[in-house]
């Protein structure tokens, strides 16, 4: 049987899709204004270390090792051979930066005797105070563009359910990063840019072709016509979505540590937006009342060319 052959009651459970949206929206929400983000080097700066061991090592054990004497949230990565780390460590507490780069080398030589350190500095923040501000306004912009496009291509409810599909996917990939205190650093929120595109994307797809259905379906409620309008495009939504969830699985178990975080934003983005496109968008337009009649062509009046 085709997906398009299918006939799926999305509606009739968009209720209990409602609280479960709310339940996470509410809960990453919270978790953002009380705990906030786990910001990576990026945004705090830090100290990098630069060190060469006698025999070929594997940076998550280092890693590891770190976290085990209160290191936390440490970036490890091959430099050049399998014997040279590049060590990225954000500020740890009372621990004064000058100092930070020592204490690592303490730590690595307790367990690896011989490791010896080529470099330790200090970095500052790649992204400064001024441009996490400038960033998070073009954030909004770039919300607002999208209603604005979506309001003129489609209706202002098609515009308001897209925007609120987006905010709700970006609060909950956020929220997953601070409930979770994973490291948020400029390849999450490259991740993050990108899941608006993809949910957007996926958005517009599937309200225009809820359009479509309202024009050319003289019968049946907003609740049924949108339902063959999700089963229509069902089979699009799933093998765009399974197949960039193939590419991101690949990259979550072989991309290693520097992909990590980009590929976690990315994967819990795909799975949030197919889902907004699904329910979240949709319950906004019957909230709103959609109706056949906001997307019915206008239709010029005749030309009277008798008229003098």
């Amino acid at each position: 049987m085709r997906v398009v052959d299918l006939d799926i009651d999305f509606m009739k459970r968009r209720y209990v899709a409602l609280m479960l949206s709310a339940v996470l929206f509410l809960s990453a929400g919270s978790s953002l204004i009380f705990k906030g983000l786990n910001f990576g080097l990026d945004f705090t700066g830090g100290t990098l270390v630069e060190v060469e061991f006698l025999d070929g090592v594997q940076p998550e054990t280092v890693r590891q090792l770190l976290e085990k004497n209160g290191y936390d949230n440490g970036l490890v990565q091959y430099f050049g051979t399998e014997k040279d780390l590049l060590i990225r460590m954000p500020p740890q507490g009372d621990v004064a930066q000058a100092n930070l780069g020592d204490s690592i080398l303490d730590i690595l030589r307790s367990n690896y005797p011989g490791v010896v350190m080529r470099q330790s500095n200090y970095v500052g923040p790649a992204v400064g105070e001024e441009l996490t501000e400038d960033g998070g306004l073009a954030l909004l912009a770039a919300l607002a563009i999208v209603m604005l496009y979506i309001l003129f291509r489609l209706t202002k409810q098609f515009s308001v359910g897209a925007v609120v599909a987006l905010v709700h996917d970006v609060i909950i990939v956020l929220g997953c990063f601070s409930l979770m205190g994973w490291n948020f650093d400029l390849a999450v929120l490259a991740a993050l840019l990108a899941v608006i595109g993809y949910s957007l994307n996926d958005t517009i797809v599937v309200s225009d072709r809820i359009r479509e259905n309202f024009r050319k379906l003289r019968k049946g409620t907003s609740e049924k016509i949108i339902n063959r309008s999700l089963n229509e495009t069902l089979g699009r939504t799933l093998v765009t979505s399974l197949t960039t969830l193939l590419v991101l699985t690949a990259l979550l178990v072989a991309g290693g540590e520097m992909i990590k975080g980009f590929a976690t934003a990315l994967t819990i983005g795909v799975l949030i937006g197919t889902y907004s496109s699904i329910y979240v968008a949709t319950n906004v337009l019957l909230f709103m009342k959609l109706s056949r009649e906001d997307l019915l062509i206008p239709v010029k009046e005749a030309r009277d060319d008798s008229a003098p």
